[in-house]
């Protein structure tokens, strides 16, 4: 197993400063949004074979690999702007992953409104009154499912696979929902598994890994916290700003600031028991620390966890 982070926290810096700073770290592997064209421009490598080949070649040097493109969006937001943006930063994903070798692309299952003409998407978090699950058939039977089956094709006819995080507020935020649309829609669809957003919400990820054996496509390495005093009186469903962190219920940390090594050895663990044996990539949403130290942190703890391959594979460019 390879290490590597999401190169969207360090989107300040220019796309070879990026690298530099990546491989000093002494990383495995990039994860690059596509939406960051400071690290990669997208239209220009979807258009040129000479520009793919020297950007390409820059992170080769460098001795870094790709885990995967990132297109997080919300292709089936109601608002029609917004969800054909979505649909088409997926889509130019799709494609370049496909040009650049890769086989996998990262993003979000997304949320409709609830009705035709909608502003806003309306995430159910329980059954009654009776309107919630009318809405949540209606959403999946009608958005979601058509959605969806239409793009795990194209992505398939490209050799592509589709990871979503399990992210509350969107159809898919637990291991049910994502196996649910990969029954439903395409067996290309699997899972960017993140325990970050499985521990606030109470499941254990260890189990949510064996769940989804088979159909985990790409793994972030980002913890999470419950404030277990703020938890008991108001539950963990918690609106507040994430800046609020001393009122918050739960908050988001650097991996090992929210759970110890023991998690995070038997998270390894099981992943590789459940054959994955890819990128951990490292994702950094700590609010109470630095992007340059959350990252160093994280790296430094889990270089002590990962058994990793000396040297990373190379890729294939087309």
């Amino acid at each position: 197993m390879k290490l590597g982070v999401l190169t969207a926290a360090l989107g300040n810096l220019a796309f070879e400063e990026m690298l530099d700073r990546v491989a000093d770290l002494g990383l495995d592997a990039i994860e690059l949004h596509v939406a960051v064209t400071q690290h990669i421009p997208t239209e220009e490598l979807l258009k040129s074979k000479t520009t793919r080949t020297q950007w390409a070649a820059a992170i080769e040097r460098r001795g870094l690999i790709i885990s995967s493109l990132s297109a997080h969006g919300n292709p089936v937001h109601p608002d029609p702007a917004v969800a054909k943006a979505d649909d088409a930063m997926l889509r130019k994903a799709i494609r370049l992953a496909e040009k650049l070798g890769l086989d996998r692309v990262n993003g979000f299952s997304g949320c409709p409104g609830d009705q035709h003409g909608a502003r806003v998407p309306n995430w159910v978090t329980c059954p009654w009154p009776p309107d919630f699950l009318e809405l949540v058939a209606w959403q999946w039977e009608k958005k979601v499912i058509p959605y969806w089956t239409k793009a795990a094709k194209f992505a398939a006819d490209h050799g592509v696979k589709i990871g979503f995080e399990m992210h509350p507020g969107f159809v898919v935020y637990n291991p049910e929902t994502l196996l649910r649309l990969r029954a439903a829609c395409g067996k290309n669809l699997g899972a960017n598994f993140d325990p970050s957003h499985l521990f606030w919400q109470g499941m254990d990820p260890i189990e949510a890994v064996r769940a989804l054996k088979g159909a985990i496509w790409h793994v972030h390495a980002k913890d999470c916290r419950v404030d277990p005093v703020n938890a008991r009186v108001n539950g963990v469903l918690d609106t507040k700003h994430y800046g609020d962190e001393l009122d918050r219920s739960w908050i988001f940390r650097t991996v090992g600031y929210g759970h110890g090594e023991g998690f995070w050895r038997d998270f390894v663990s099981i992943l590789r028991l459940c054959g994955y044996d890819h990128v951990l990539s490292i994702e950094h949403e700590d609010s109470l620390m630095t992007i340059d130290e959350g990252i160093t942190k994280a790296a430094e703890f889990l270089k002590g966890i990962l058994i990793r391959d000396p040297k990373p594979k190379g890729m294939h460019w087309a």
